[in-house]
């Protein structure tokens, strides 16, 4: 491993595959041009789910499409850089193929792990903190060996296609509420990491799903949700000492500053 590459990257919630063709070719041209631009420094990267807007792995079948985003996946893992994906609540059913594809680690669930000195709490975000019972127990259903076995059975011109349609259904209904900051008692994950905070040593707490780039204060933690690639092009890089939030704008990475009266 080259010893100038040295930053973790974190990014989530690329929604390839929403809400059409044309927008997401848009927007998978824009992540390469990001990847292309973090490889000079890159040692790991991590994707925090909902890299794609729907995704099963049948036996024989995958989801057509991403094979740009695939492609430089590829190269980079051929270039010693280390991949991570978390599954998320619209690709969850990410099983190995990334594993034998890309030589990727797939978390089904969230990981501690210590870079450098500092610990990091890492995941996706949905189904944790208080309230949204009935998602949490469909949560639990989906990822049931049952439902799995059970949605292999349906031909993928048909599964993939309702799953899709369901996918921008769950899209519609949120409307505009991921991008308003609904004060530190209103957002879940925050709470979420307090609790976790009063037991456990952590610096920083890493989450997507909330789609809103944000950066709180947890006592002497820190809790990032690290936004999504439909709106912010945001994202988070950790230079060995400090954890900050970064975009990707005008083909340029640049500062992102969360204000929270906004």
């Amino acid at each position: 491993m080259n010893e100038s590459k040295s930053h973790i990257y974190f990014a989530s919630d690329f929604h390839l595959g929403a809400p059409d063709w044309e927008t997401s070719l848009i927007r998978e041209k824009k992540i390469i041009a990001w990847l292309n631009e973090i490889e000079k420094d890159a040692k790991e990267i991590y994707f925090l789910g909902d890299v794609f807007d729907f995704w099963f792995e049948y036996k024989h079948v995958i989801p057509k499409g991403f094979v740009r985003l695939l492609g430089k996946l590829a190269n980079l893992s051929d270039a010693g850089v280390k991949l991570h994906f978390f599954t998320g609540n619209h690709d969850m059913w990410l099983f190995d193929y990334l594993q034998k594809e890309l030589g990727a680690e797939v978390y089904q669930k969230i990981i501690m792990r210590k870079i450098q000195n500092s610990v990091f709490f890492i995941g996706h975000g949905d189904g944790l903190g208080p309230g949204d019972l009935k998602y949490k127990i469909l949560k639990k259903f989906f990822r049931s060996k049952i439902c799995q076995w059970a949605f292999a059975r349906i031909h993928p011109n048909f599964g993939i296609g309702l799953a899709n349609f369901l996918s921008k259904r769950s899209r519609i209904s949120t409307g505009d509420n991921d991008e308003k900051f609904l004060g530190k008692e209103n957002e879940w994950l925050y709470q979420y990491s307090k609790e976790i905070k009063k037991t456990l040593k952590v610096d920083y707490f890493i989450f997507g799903h909330r789609h809103l780039p944000m950066e709180l204060k947890v006592d002497d933690a820190t809790y990032f949700n690290i936004g999504e690639w439909m709106k912010y092009c945001t994202f988070a890089v950790f230079d060995g000492k400090d954890l900050c939030l970064k975009k990707w704008e005008d083909g340029k990475i640049q500062p992102f500053i969360f204000h929270e009266d906004k």
